[in-house]
């Protein structure tokens, strides 16, 4: 055995992992700091298991950080998981090093290692690997329907605006279901010598929009009635919440993380959904902001169950906002401590939830 094998043996090293959708690449450092090495492979794996190979011969493998365990480094993130290695998430570089060092691969690999050693880079990433990540799926789906389905309508209607007369005067006045049910009631005729024909080609574009819509809603429907029966069997004691249906615990759910165990504290997840207040004290001011960072979708989540238990007398509730207007709050700043004190509640049903025994095998 050679001396640097030797000194291979106790090394301890820190890696760090610049995500992409073809290649990834890794960068290693010792506790000392210094850059061990760095190398690409696939995004496959087969890579996945050079990676770790490579920095397994570098000595013993400390803590890695990868950028976008969220997206392309998901599957990285799941395997390095699996083989037991301590995972931390890591931001990408500040544009202030950016600036200073240039923009490679290499660079942000080792940017992200060395935040892995300083510590900076603290944030366990979500395991991906339950139900919850079942739910998310279904959600982005669900989701990108909505949008198309908004999209379709808007067409629809701008259709409309500019038809010909008399297909013009006839659709006007309608608007959403009873419009889409009346251009997919239009009947064309099918004469190929009539294809010029204006108002025949509006029928048609208006038809075919219809039922693009009566498409996105029935596979609206069909992810809705999914994400009811997948939501109710994963989180029933956080549906049982006052103010908590099938959309708020999705999302809260989704932020959480199959893995909420990585969230440490309460307020832990209050800062994860942008609710906790932002010190900005200096001197003999002593005060804090509004926090407007955070997964807004949680934040927006959290407000819809703030105002429910306000518009339908939840009595602790109410109770609260006697108090906080006695106190001088306005109703904005009562609806953010509101937030606050519903994630703190929130919290120990999403953890009682999400057991590890619950895993995407077991579905």
């Amino acid at each position: 055995m050679t001396e640097v094998q030797a000194d291979a043996r106790v090394r301890q090293v820190f890696g760090g992992v610049d995500t992409h959708d073809q290649t990834h690449t890794v960068a290693a450092v010792d506790t000392a700091g210094q850059l061990l090495g760095h190398a690409t492979v696939p995004a496959t794996p087969t890579g996945y298991r050079q990676l770790l190979g490579w920095l397994q011969r570098l000595g013993v493998v400390v803590k890695v950080g990868v950028e976008g365990t969220g997206s392309y480094g998901a599957g990285l993130a799941r395997f390095l998981s699996a083989a037991g290695v301590v995972l931390v998430e890591v931001d990408r570089p500040n544009r202030q090093t950016r600036r200073r060092r240039g923009k490679t691969d290499p660079v942000d690999a080792e940017a992200a290692a060395r935040a892995a050693l300083a510590g900076t880079a603290a944030g366990t990433p979500k395991t991906r690997t339950g139900p919850v990540e079942a739910i998310r799926v279904l959600r982005v789906a669900r989701r990108g329907a909505m949008k198309a389905r908004t999209a379709t309508l808007n067409t629809l209607v701008q259709t409309v605006v500019t038809a010909p007369e008399p297909l013009h005067t006839q659709l006007a006045g309608l608007r959403g279901k009873k419009l889409i049910q009346a251009a997919a009631a239009l009947r064309p005729r099918h004469d190929p010598a009539d294809l010029t024909n204006p108002i025949r080609a509006t029928k048609l574009a208006l038809r075919r929009l219809a039922q693009r819509c009566r498409d996105l809603d029935a596979e609206i429907a069909a992810t809705d009635e999914d994400l009811h029966a997948l939501i109710t069997a994963t989180a029933p004691g956080l549906l049982d919440q006052y103010g908590v249906g099938i959309d708020v615990a999705g999302q809260l759910l989704v932020t959480a993380g199959d893995n909420p165990d990585r969230l440490h504290t309460e307020a832990s997840f209050a800062a994860l959904c942008g609710t906790s207040p932002v010190p900005v004290s200096s001197g003999r001011t002593n005060r804090h902001r509004l926090n407007r960072g955070g997964d807004r979708h949680a934040n927006s989540a959290l407000y819809t169950v703030a105002i429910v238990r306000m518009s339908h007398h939840h009595p602790a509730t109410h109770n609260y906002l006697t108090r906080s207007r006695a106190q001088g709050r306005t109703t904005k700043e009562t609806i953010r401590c509101l937030k606050r004190y519903i994630a703190r509640e929130l919290l120990p049903h999403i953890r009682q939830a999400l057991t590890p025994q619950q895993t995407l095998d077991g579905l």
